[in-house]
């Protein structure tokens, strides 16, 4: 067998080749590729708080939510909202009817109840209502609770909107609603992510409020994600 002459040329090329294999970038791409170890899909339910209402699609909590969850090495291949401005309980589930859904979901939110609220519905009807969404929740998760999550209803009353219609009695109302949906997802062993005390922070942070002077802005819908981000992975780690 003929052996393998190493010249001059030949030991500055293998040099060549063992820099490329080490160098910053290569290795920053791989970290990324490797920082990436699960993949799942996310149904958010909702209204005009989760499809984002006054703000960039990007700057939507669903969207952000995938985002942080991408940086945890969790990336949400497959992200459907199903949220419209103004539906009440009973809209969201005529919504879901008429939706082209791909169950089952490793991930499912839900939160609605502002426009029962808002329009004066009786209380009883969201408590009725929510209890059949939350279940449709789970039957989209592939009848697993564990995949499932509750988003409490943000208090619009101390928005510049909100303020002109009555803040006391929209705190106090909001605050029933969210805990009749508190009862009803811990008799399921679902988690209540609570992003009302965040939400009332708008009163002095103008900065918290998307251009209507009623919806959040992208930088609340953040501060949302910081309170949930901790409740969704320990979910999806179980």
């Amino acid at each position: 067998m003929t052996s393998l002459r190493i010249t001059p040329l030949l030991t500055l090329y293998i040099l060549f080749l063992s820099v490329c294999a080490s160098s910053p970038e290569r290795n920053s791409v791989d970290e990324v590729n490797q920082n990436i170890s699960e993949s799942i899909s996310f149904l958010a339910l909702g209204d005009s708080y989760t499809i984002g209402e006054s703000v960039p699609a990007d700057k939507r909590w669903p969207v952000q939510l995938a985002d942080s969850l991408k940086i945890e090495g969790i990336e949400v291949t497959d992200l459907k909202i199903i949220a419209t401005t103004g539906w009440t309980t009973a809209e969201l589930q005529q919504g879901i009817s008429e939706a082209e859904l791909n169950p089952p979901y490793n991930l499912v939110s839900l939160l609605i109840g502002v426009n029962n609220q808002y329009r004066g519905y009786d209380i009883e009807i969201y408590r009725a209502e929510f209890r059949e969404l939350l279940e449709q929740a789970i039957m989209f998760a592939g009848g697993d609770s564990s995949n499932v999550f509750v988003v409490s209803i943000p208090n619009y009353g101390v928005t510049p909107f909100g303020q002109t219609r009555g803040e006391v009695r929209i705190r106090k109302e909001l605050l029933e609603y969210d805990s009749i949906a508190k009862e009803i997802a811990s008799e399921y062993n679902i988690p209540f992510v609570n992003i009302t005390p965040i939400s009332e922070n708008a009163k002095i942070d103008m900065s918290l409020i998307a251009d209507d002077e009623l919806h959040p802005s992208g930088k609340m819908y953040s501060h949302w994600v910081s309170e949930m981000l901790p409740v969704v992975l320990s979910r999806i780690e179980q």
